[in-house]
């Protein structure tokens, strides 16, 4: 296989991975919404409404930054690095 290939399907795969975490904290968590909305959270807010307006935001920020480092690895395993300093 080629380079580009190998780099194509690690990205690929990277993606997938991405999408899943992506998929469970913003489709996924409304799936059991009717059990945790018996819950309180902090501040007296129901558990769902604490999750969704602040954990899903947080954990999408964290997903931002480790796609792109993730990437970054890649990107330099295979020799398709952006940066002008090596």
């Amino acid at each position: 296989m080629s380079n580009a290939t190998k780099h194509w399907e690690a990205t690929r795969s990277l993606l997938f991975v991405t999408l899943a975490i992506w998929f469970v904290f913003s489709i996924g968590i409304f799936l059991f919404a009717a059990e945790m909305n018996e819950v309180t959270g902090p501040f007296g807010y129901p558990w769902t409404y604490w999750f969704t307006c602040q954990g899903s935001l947080g954990i999408f920020v964290i997903l931002v930054f480790w796609f792109a480092n993730r990437q970054e690895k890649i990107d330099e395993e295979f020799g398709f690095n952006e940066r002008g300093d090596d």
